[in-house]
């Protein structure tokens, strides 16, 4: 069926023209009886309308038109874009401009929205960053207050507050080295060194590594049953170390006491393998997973248990693991327990 929606501008004129020109043709004959007549002013009429409803059209609507699109591109035109407007916008219809400007309206709709996103989580970063910096700075400031206030003349006193004075202090230099590191990491400054590893030989080291911490709360570590057999990977092996120590120490802090910690290795495509450090501890409600590897963030029960984090670990080990051009991902119930993943190419020759 004939439609007059997809027509282009010198289409519409040419079919205005027509519409105009056969009755008034026709008219002309049966008032003069002669076709010529008829024929002479069917083809003035059609022509001379043609010409003015294209003028009409180029002038006052399609330039208008014109000046939306400059207006949509806000950038002075260059010499594609005159191209463009000159030769192909004037063949577009009415609806595929229209389409044009839908278009670029969702397209600036999603970046608005982008733009809200992104000012909530800054507005997020800098309230996290100011609770992490206020925590240990306070903390500092109250023990040498209380030390300058006459505690400094008590031996046992002033050790003990120079003490905790130390360890807040080192947890301000923690903060401010994962910072630098997370920094440097979202700038794409990581320089990896990939080699062959055992994955299995590092889990072990590392387990050994924190063993104290866990005899301490009762906590069992191990490899998972079946996956002993050494898998050799290709990566960096200090920043996986870096990752693993992470995970792990994670699990610690958040594992009931006499809990268990377990690391298991797959191979999954032949290209990769997957390794995956899961605990039965307090776990991660739904509404939190898609935000933990966010910078700082931290569900309100982790607030309460990890007074020692930066907050920033999570955010890091998914920093290292992509610039390994690899995905890691998270699976967690309360109470049940949390699985942390991540993937690994397999060894190269």
């Amino acid at each position: 069926m004939f439609s007059t929606k997809n027509l282009s501008p010198r289409q519409l004129s040419a079919f205005t023209a027509f519409v105009l020109a056969v009755p008034v043709s026709l008219l002309v004959y049966f008032v003069e009886k002669k076709w010529l007549w008829a024929l002479g002013a069917f083809v003035v009429i059609a022509g001379g309308s043609y010409l003015l409803i294209s003028f009409v059209l180029e002038r006052f609507i399609y330039r208008k038109i014109k000046l939306i699109y400059k207006f949509i591109y806000r950038t002075k035109a260059t010499r594609k874009e005159e191209t463009y407007y000159k030769y192909i916008l004037p063949q577009k219809s009415i609806d595929e401009v229209r389409e044009d400007v839908e278009a670029w309206a969702a397209e600036n709709e999603e970046e608005i929205a982008m733009l809200r996103r992104n000012e909530q989580y800054r507005k997020e970063f800098l309230q996290n960053l100011s609770h992490e910096f206020k925590t240990p700075v306070f903390a500092i400031q109250a023990y040498v207050d209380t030390l300058l206030q006459g505690a400094l003349s008590n031996p046992e006193v002033n050790k003990k507050f120079l003490e905790k004075t130390s360890r807040n202090v080192d947890r301000l230099t923690n903060l401010l080295n994962d910072l630098d590191e997370i920094s440097s990491l979202e700038r794409g400054e990581l320089i990896l060194y990939k080699q062959n590893f055992v994955i299995q030989d590092l889990v072990k080291e590392i387990y050994e590594s924190l063993s104290l911490i866990a005899e301490a709360n009762q906590i069992h570590c191990s490899i998972k049953k079946g996956c002993e057999s050494p898998l050799t990977v290709f990566a960096d092996q200090e920043k996986i170390r870096q990752v693993i120590t992470n995970l792990v120490e994670n699990s610690l802090k958040y594992s009931k006491k006499g809990g268990s910690i377990t690391a298991s290795m797959y191979k999954t495509d032949g290209k990769h393998i997957l390794v995956e450090i899961s605990d039965d501890g307090i776990g991660i409600s739904e509404k939190h997973l898609p935000r933990i590897f966010e910078r700082f963030y931290r569900t309100d029960e982790g607030r309460s248990i990890d007074v020692t984090g930066s907050g920033l670990g999570l955010s890091i080990c998914k920093h290292i693991i992509e610039a390994h051009g690899q995905t890691i991902h998270v699976r967690s119930r309360e109470s049940i327990g949390t699985t942390i993943g991540f993937t690994l190419d397999t060894r190269r020759d």
